[in-house]
């Protein structure tokens, strides 16, 4: 018998990022499912729902923080309420810069738990005894400080890219990976990369784009540093409460 209990994924931003955060989840749940012994069949996973909607552009959203329909959170909310109706107890948000707006989806919905992407990286760095991190991320997360307030509470230094960097950055995930354009968007991601991890002395930096990984994960100049990805530990962690695990 099937104990689970019922996931949502709030996703489309971008639709390729939510997808491949599906197949991060079943992946987490079959490695929770070894973990506790239970056997790796279909029936054992967990209902869990995606939810891909169209939802207006992040990072414009908090550069223009005025009223009017290109802010995202409307969107996510009607979204969050589709994944409510459908028995979800625990919602994961594949988008970072969406992460600005998860106090309101948190308000807004006080029934369900919003996973926060950002804790759950800093959480699980600071058990591996990392110090110091570089973040690879948009002008939106850099700009609403995302990850500094979550990474400095758990006792880590976060260096972030240089102007310059941050638009190459930003150029790789909208002319790279939102184009389909994958070997553009390698390109620019692995130069940051490697310029912020020999300027800073790094051996780990955070992908915080859902659309980072998909370019950069298995790019062989980086095999010396540790690639981490925040939608991954953010999809075990949903994993672990589709099987009830309890958040710290």
């Amino acid at each position: 018998m099937n104990n689970t209990r019922v996931v949502g994924i709030l996703g489309g931003m971008g639709p390729a990022a939510g997808a491949d955060f599906v197949r991060l989840f079943v992946r987490a749940c079959a490695d929770h499912m070894r973990h506790l012994h239970i056997p790796v069949t279909d029936q054992a996973f967990p209902e869990h729902w995606l939810a891909q909607v169209p939802v207006p552009d992040r990072s414009n959203a908090l550069e223009s923080p005025g009223p009017g329909g290109h802010q995202p959170l409307d969107p996510m909310l009607q979204a969050m309420g589709k994944l409510a109706a459908l028995g979800a107890t625990t919602v994961a948000v594949a988008c970072n810069t969406a992460h600005a707006w998860h106090a309101a989806l948190q308000d807004r919905f006080p029934q369900l738990e919003v996973l926060h992407v950002a804790r759950e990286v800093a959480h699980t760095l600071a058990a591996r005894g990392v110090k110091e991190v570089g973040l690879l991320a948009t002008t939106g997360t850099y700009r609403n400080g995302l990850y500094d307030q979550a990474l400095q509470q758990a006792g880590l230094q976060c260096h972030t890219p240089q102007a310059e960097e941050r638009e190459r950055l930003m150029h790789g995930i909208y002319k790279g990976v939102k184009t389909g354009n994958m070997a553009l968007a390698q390109e620019c991601f692995s130069s940051v990369a490697k310029a912020m991890a020999q300027r800073h002395g790094l051996s780990t930096l955070i992908m915080g784009c859902t659309e980072i990984p998909l370019a950069i994960s298995a790019h062989p100049d980086l095999a010396d540093l540790d690639l981490v990805d925040p939608a991954d530990l953010l999809a075990r962690a949903l994993a672990g409460r589709a099987y009830g695990a309890v958040g710290s």
